[in-house]
């Protein structure tokens, strides 16, 4: 069974910056595509990054400029580093991973919180 294991969220001043890590753990197949994703209340869970095993990357539009993804690929871990943080950037954000059989792992999610 995959584990995830989120940290780095917090309470952060509209500006600032934050770094999430997320690790896997117990994969029996390759990881893929590992990304991020976040839910506001009273919102759908929206993507926010991603990046393939050959380090592609894809960003919504909201965050492109402000928010890098990155993968170490030895630790099967990924960060999203993310700078001039918003009000609107407020959300549980959760790690998402794909295996190379296309099974979605997702982990238990971590709270940003941006205050302005």
């Amino acid at each position: 069974q995959v584990q995830l294991v989120e940290s780095g969220g917090g309470l952060v001043q509209a500006g600032g910056s934050l770094r999430l890590s997320c690790a896997a753990s117990g994969s029996r197949f390759r990881i893929n595509s590992m990304g991020w994703y976040r839910q506001a209340p009273g919102k759908q869970r929206e993507l926010v990054a991603i990046i393939t095993s050959s380090a592609s990357t894809n960003y919504a539009d909201s965050v492109k400029g402000r928010f890098t993804i990155s993968r170490d690929n030895a630790k099967n871990t990924v960060y999203l580093q993310m700078t001039s943080l918003k009000p609107e950037d407020t959300a549980v954000y959760y790690c998402m991973v794909q295996n190379v059989i296309a099974r979605d792992y997702w982990g238990q999610g971590t709270q940003v919180t941006v205050s302005s």
